[in-house]
């Protein structure tokens, strides 16, 4: 008998769309009838799910997928209700009640909106309702889109520490070559981890209908990976499909050996989606405390300061050669690190006349290795 997981699932455009770029019924509902299937076994399911252009453009009277920005825009504005229509009456067969979640980049960098998707979600699920979550199309530029929901997908998994991620396309995995056109590319079935190598070989040449290409998927595999959500990128077909993946059956590729350890998400939000406020260099001692000894940073460490900021923003920590090497919520304004940096604790704690020592305490740090 299988454990019971929590489970993202993937699905972009070319997964969901027919011959003509409009949205798949069939497809959808054979998603739905895959997603029941392990839900039923009580697994939890978050899906995310592309399709709101492919469900519009028609009713705005496109003969074809529009290519302007306002085009998609108000193709998603339409379409989005009819995606999400069409989910609920399918899902409802089966006794599966949804919830739908419109998300842009700006609601992963704010602190409190971060936060209240992690309540939502974590209710949500609680409660057995699968939420069905998109990017928010109709008002997204191109810098807060996620790629096809890609990284979006690997954002949600990383937020309610999911087991797996399954992100379902039209490849069946990732090659070494673009297998449509190289008869000698080699099928990776299991990769341990995503290395620059990797990133540099795959190709922005996702299918007509999606935007996100191999690239996308293996970046937002890599970001699973490092808040410890191991990943399946692949296609399948049939209601047994999903389960199929979950077997380690699935017609793809498996990324990411099991683990027990998932991030904080306070130190996930500082890690992929918190803003930059200024900049403090520190010695070489303080350096090996932060990295190998589990220390908070203090102010006897420091060497230098650069840029303007307050208590409780956010600012890189740099060594004596420029390498960033973590980043933190600072304690103390630019303006007090000026005045007891190089100092030991207790001095530095007379000048500031506060109870607090640490310059970013450790609970509030990540390391490098997570951006």
């Amino acid at each position: 008998m299988m454990r019971k997981q929590r489970i993202v699932v993937k699905i972009g455009s070319s997964s969901l769309t027919n011959e003509n770029d409009g949205l798949s019924e069939s497809k959808l509902n054979e998603h739905v009838d895959a997603i029941a299937k392990i839900k039923k076994l009580g697994n939890e399911v978050v899906l995310i799910s592309s399709g709101a252009v492919a469900a519009g453009f028609k009713r705005l009277g496109y003969p074809i997928r529009p290519v302007t920005i306002a085009g998609k825009q108000s193709a998603a504005a339409v379409g989005q209700s009819l995606l999400m229509q069409s989910y609920g009456e399918s899902f409802s067969r089966y006794g599966i009640v949804t919830a739908q979640m419109l998300l842009t980049r700006n609601n992963f960098k704010n602190r409190d909106q971060y936060r209240n998707i992690y309540q939502t979600l974590t209710e949500l699920l609680q409660r057995s309702v699968l939420p069905i979550i998109n990017e928010n199309d109709s008002v997204s530029i191109d810098e807060l889109t996620f790629g096809d929901n890609d990284m979006l997908s690997a954002l949600v998994s990383g937020i309610i520490s999911a087991d797996f991620l399954i992100m379902l396309t039209d490849t069946n995995g990732l090659y070494n070559k673009d297998p449509r056109t190289h008869s000698d590319a080699k099928k990776y079935d299991y990769l341990n981890e995503i290395n620059e190598q990797l990133l540099e070989q795959a190709k922005e040449s996702g299918s007509a209908v999606g935007t996100g290409g191999m690239r996308s998927k293996l970046e937002a595999a890599h970001t699973a990976l490092s808040v410890g959500v191991k990943c399946f990128i692949g296609k399948g077909f049939g209601p047994n499909k999903l389960l199929d993946v979950l077997k380690g059956e699935g017609d793809g590729t498996y990324i990411g050996a099991p683990t027990s350890f998932w991030v904080k998400n306070n130190k996930q939000w500082l890690a992929l989606h918190s803003s930059i406020s200024g900049i403090i260099i520190i010695d070489d001692g303080a350096e090996e405390a932060l990295l190998n000894m589990g220390r908070s940073l203090l102010p006897a460490g420091i060497i230098s300061i650069e840029g303007s900021f307050n208590s409780g923003d956010v600012v890189e920590i740099r060594n004596q050669k420029g390498k960033q090497i973590a980043r933190g919520e600072v304690n103390f304004s630019a303006s007090e690190l000026e005045k007891i940096k190089g100092l030991p604790s207790k001095k530095a704690k007379n000048i500031t006349n506060r109870s607090v020592t640490e310059v970013i305490h450790r609970d509030h740090m990540i390391i490098q290795t997570l951006f």
